[in-house]
């Protein structure tokens, strides 16, 4: 049971920071547009406009994350395919600290953030619940139970 709450808090706050960073990169495409602006991210409209994209893509995946919490069978798939997700994510990271572009920009974030996308990543997969109605591990077959299926 322990692990199930430690798996449902992980996902929530990993919503709750997806929908946040996703809110933020899409209130940037409007922040570009007002007069005077100078953000951090040196990129012009289209780039931008693929953060915004990008930011209402993030809301509603960290909205999937905080709605699969209450049901074990949907947070597992949910968790799944967001630790994938992160593994990606990670290798993208990886890649542009490698290339060396982007380190001149930002330095060692990239391996920071790859990190902790991994980090997550196992996370997700180390605590993820059994799926209901599967045995322990640990627990020994009923006598007679065969690994074949039956009327073979």
């Amino acid at each position: 049971m322990q692990t199930s709450l430690a798996y449902r808090v992980l996902c929530g706050a990993i919503g709750i920071a997806f929908v946040a960073f996703g809110v933020a990169a899409f209130a940037s495409f409007f922040a570009y547009h007002a007069p005077d602006s100078h953000l951090a991210i040196p990129t012009g409209p289209t780039g931008f406009y693929f953060v915004a994209f990008t930011g209402c893509a993030m809301v509603g995946w960290g909205g999937s994350l905080l709605a699969s919490i209450r049901d074990a069978a949907t947070s597992r798939r949910v968790g799944s395919v967001t630790a994938f997700a992160l593994v990606l994510m990670a290798v993208v990271r990886m890649a542009g600290w490698v290339v060396g572009d982007y380190y001149a920009w930002v330095g060692d974030l990239l391996r920071g953030e790859a990190i902790l996308f991994l980090l997550l990543a196992l996370a997700l997969v180390w605590l993820r619940p059994r799926p209901t109605g599967e045995p322990a591990a640990s627990a020994p077959r009923a006598a007679g139970a065969s690994s074949v299926g039956a009327g073979s």
